[in-house]
């Protein structure tokens, strides 16, 4: 290993080394995404109201939902007496969950035979809004801070002032004969309603459109929490089932790489492209391959020879003999590339030919003919012999 190669992969280590050190020694920089997510510990995780749940809830136990509502209700459903083997309250925070119109259904379904549903969020599907009669607006443009106040007086010092993550939603309709408001919130002086209670069979929705007040920012800042404590008080105290938002994928961490190592593809690239990386800095380091000579390969002399026979024939005047080679060869051609049989040169082996040749029959039917004239023929000129090297060059080359 030369020198200068030395002092390279030296320089090569010393900046892996750096990189490494500044990368563990800068602090990570603080997450602001609204994951809802009940294990992450960041501003807008739900860390601290997953946590808080069995200190809401001191009778329930708290099962978390790893898979659709769909999926988890219906395996408990009973189609002999159409009832559910288990009871209790459904618990989703979430600006954009995942709930479809399918999982919707599953929930009006649950909450008919006495449960509760609790939703906090941005969005409903469409079965809701049709079912439940609401509908919602976003205003997406207001200024300054928004007031969460409670239409029971027993909660009336629990309202709260909140300043930072707000969507200016709120519900737009509700169906008032049977829709219950429980909660406002105030914007710009303007007051809107964000929680309400709707009956449906013999249990209740709870809706609510600001699920940022349930994350670990807002519980977390001065006595914020007793607005959630308040807004969940009207949940019955049985068994929550929390739809979890760990469904399908692992958190990735705060490396760079994370999002190519959470790919099994492109994880799987990266350790090739390393391993190969350093496979070559060996192996050029241990030596260089030798400049390879060029050798000719040796020079084909069958088409000369062919050639040279050819001219003896030709020189001769050996006519006959040539014609009846290039018959022979043609032939075997015939019969090498196309599987016929040679020996009966007819119409229906003109059709054969043609067919498995791609070839106008009527040009193969003319070769054919001349080739059995010529082979009944004796004394052939040299006409004859240009006429069907012609003919049969036509046949290889249209």
């Amino acid at each position: 290993m030369s020198k200068t190669l030395k002092i390279y992969i030296g320089l090569l280590i010393l900046l892996f080394v750096g990189i490494i050190a500044i990368e563990f020694s800068t602090p990570a920089p603080i997450n602001w995404q609204k994951t809802y997510n009940e294990t992450q510990k960041t501003p807008y995780g739900t860390f601290v109201f997953y946590e808080e749940l069995t200190n809401l809830f001191p009778e329930s136990k708290v099962q978390d939902i790893k898979v659709t509502p769909y999926e988890y209700f219906d395996d408990y459903y009973n189609w002999e007496d159409s009832t559910y083997l288990t009871t209790g309250t459904y618990i989703i925070i979430d600006e954009y969950p995942d709930l479809d119109n399918i999982s919707a259904q599953e929930l009006l379904d649950f909450a008919s035979h006495g449960n509760d549903i609790f939703i906090s969020s941005n969005y409903f599907p469409d079965r809701l809004l049709d079912s439940l009669g609401f509908d919602t607006k976003n205003e997406f443009t207001f200024k300054g801070k928004a007031e969460f106040t409670f239409t029971n007086p027993v909660f009336e010092s629990d309202s709260i002032s909140v300043e930072k993550g707000l969507n200016n939603i709120y519900f737009s309709k509700i169906d008032t004969l049977n829709t219950t408001v429980l909660g406002h919130q105030k914007f710009d002086d303007v007051t809107y309603t964000n929680f309400i209670e709707v009956p449906w069979g013999s249990g209740y929705f709870y809706l609510h459109v600001q699920p940022v007040v349930f994350t670990n920012y807002h519980l977390l800042k001065k006595d914020n929490r007793k607005y959630a404590s308040s807004v969940l008080s009207y949940l019955n105290d049985d068994t929550i089932y929390f739809d979890s938002r760990n469904k399908f994928r692992k958190e990735l961490g705060s490396s760079p790489m994370r999002f190519v190592l959470s790919r099994a593809a492109l994880r799987w690239a990266w350790y090739i492209a390393l391993l190969t990386t350093i496979l070559f800095i060996i192996f050029n380091a241990k030596r260089r391959q030798r400049i390879v000579n060029v050798k000719e390969p040796l020079k084909n002399t069958t088409v000369d020879f062919t050639k040279t026979i050819g001219n003896l024939y030709y020189e001769t005047k050996d006519h006959d003999n040539l014609i009846e080679k290039k018959i022979t060869y043609f032939l075997e051609f015939i019969r090498r590339v196309y599987y016929l049989d040679t020996q009966i040169l007819d119409d229906k082996f003109v059709k054969n030919l043609s067919l498995k040749s791609g070839k106008d029959k009527e040009d193969i039917k003319k070769l054919i003919n001349q080739i059995v004239y010529l082979k009944a023929k004796s004394n052939c000129n040299e006409a004859n012999l240009l006429q069907l090297n012609k003919a049969i060059e036509d046949f290889y080359t249209t």
